[in-house]
């Protein structure tokens, strides 16, 4: 039987004797890892480039700037023409109609409306104020030399008191038809008529037929009624005693409640024509003005796609400007990698300064573009109006252009070997 010594656990094998106790086994040794840029420190890096070439920087900024301000003051100066249409159609209303003759069935039949027609309107359910005009077959010149047929294609027409009210017209100088001077040869000129006759102030005669009438008012600009700028009016009972006028209108204007618009324009033509409703035409003024503000902007489409091609050019100086940057600062480079700085830092140190250069443009392009239509606003008495969404849009597309553009020199930039960088340096 074979005994076995025990023997006492001495322990660790202490190794060889290499004098003092050297303490505890320290483990391996850590990793050592790339110190992290924050948010300021990559501002700080970012923005090195720019500031030692600040020439460079305005010149390459300058594309981006002209796209976006392009882009800004079309969309502005369409958006500020826009607003004032509907402004202007806000203050003159949609609830007008017009009622008219309408085309005759048959050649050379003359369709009339009755003389009572704008009573059968005023009595209407929904109808507020009604007034009439009526085509007069005479001429008005400054003076009784002028030959007739130099009329500056200026009409004649007989006016209800009513009107004014109706249209929602106001006098430039002087005073509308009232009870008194509309049954005798007074005169109320349109803006336009009123220009062609070189007529500035009332109290000043113009010839009608073949007599003199005096000049009793000049109206404002009337945006739904240009045949009526474009007339000399004449009141109804004078044009019935003075030009033999028949009383008949030519056309009927009734302003309605705006919940009762699509009625009365259901029931005007059979109202004033039970019998032929079909000789009466009705139209909104209104809706020329809409459809302008429903199209305004419709050329703007190819002023945007220069707009657009202008701040691609201005990219593509950008990506010029960063490839250029990073084959002068090769040395920059090959020390900061040589330092420890990762592919990582030297990737977002070049976007960063892409981003820059670009949201430099960009912001120096929403200014000239504001200021362009601020300009143009101005100018034409126009509200001053830049979407927020063009600004913000524009913002973000120099922002996206500088990301694209800043890309492929970043990359180039983090592939640069320390060692060769240095060396060509």
């Amino acid at each position: 039987m074979i005994r076995t010594k025990k023997i006492r656990n001495p322990g660790p094998n202490p190794g060889p004797n290499l004098g003092p106790n050297p303490g505890p086994n320290p483990g391996p040794t850590p990793r050592l890892k790339a110190a992290r840029l924050g948010p300021r420190d990559v501002l700080h890096v970012g923005s090195a480039g720019l500031r030692s070439r600040p020439v460079r920087v305005v010149l390459s900024a300058l594309g981006i700037a002209i796209g976006i301000a392009t882009m800004i003051a079309v969309v502005g100066i369409s958006s500020s023409s826009k607003a004032q249409l509907l402004r202007e159609l806000d203050e003159l209303g949609t609830n007008l109609l017009v009622a008219a003759p309408g085309e005759p069935l048959f050649s050379g039949e003359k369709v009339v409306l009755p003389r009572d027609a704008a009573g059968r309107v005023s009595r209407m359910k929904g109808v507020r104020d009604v007034g009439a005009t009526g085509d007069l077959d005479r001429t008005v010149r400054r003076s009784e030399k002028i030959p007739e047929d130099e009329t500056g294609g200026i009409a004649v027409k007989a006016a209800t008191e009513g009107l004014l009210k109706v249209l929602r017209g106001r006098m430039d100088h002087g005073t509308w038809f009232n009870a008194a001077n509309s049954r005798y040869p007074a005169i109320v000129l349109g803006h336009v008529a009123a220009d062609r006759l070189g007529i500035t102030h009332p109290g000043q005669q113009v010839w009608v037929d073949d007599r003199y009438f005096t000049v009793v008012g000049i109206l404002d600009p009337l945006p739904l009624s240009p045949d009526v700028e474009r007339s000399a009016l004449v009141g109804w009972d004078a044009a019935t005693s003075e030009l033999g006028f028949d009383g008949r209108p030519t056309s009927v204007y009734e302003r309605s409640t705006d919940a009762s618009v699509h009625e009365v324009r259901d029931l005007l033509a059979a109202s004033i024509d039970p019998e032929n409703p079909r000789n009466v035409q009705v139209s909104d003024p209104s809706s020329a003005l809409k459809a302008k503000a429903t199209t305004e902007g419709a050329f703007s489409t190819l002023l945007l796609g220069l707009g657009g091609i202008a701040l691609l050019v201005g990219g593509v100086g950008v990506a010029n400007t960063m490839i250029i940057s990073v084959l002068e600062r090769r040395h920059e480079i090959g020390l900061r990698r040589s330092m420890g700085a990762t592919k990582g830092q030297i990737r977002i140190q070049f976007v960063t300064e892409s981003l820059m250069l670009s949201g430099l443009g960009g912001l120096a392009g929403i200014a000239l573009g504001a200021a362009a239509t601020g300009a143009y606003a101005a100018s034409g008495g126009l509200p001053w109006v830049v979407p927020l969404w063009a600004v913000t849009g524009g913002f973000a597309a120099t922002l996206a252009i500088g990301t694209v553009a800043g890309l492929y020199p970043a990359v180039r930039a983090a592939r640069l070997s320390p060692t060769l960088a240095l060396h060509a340096a």
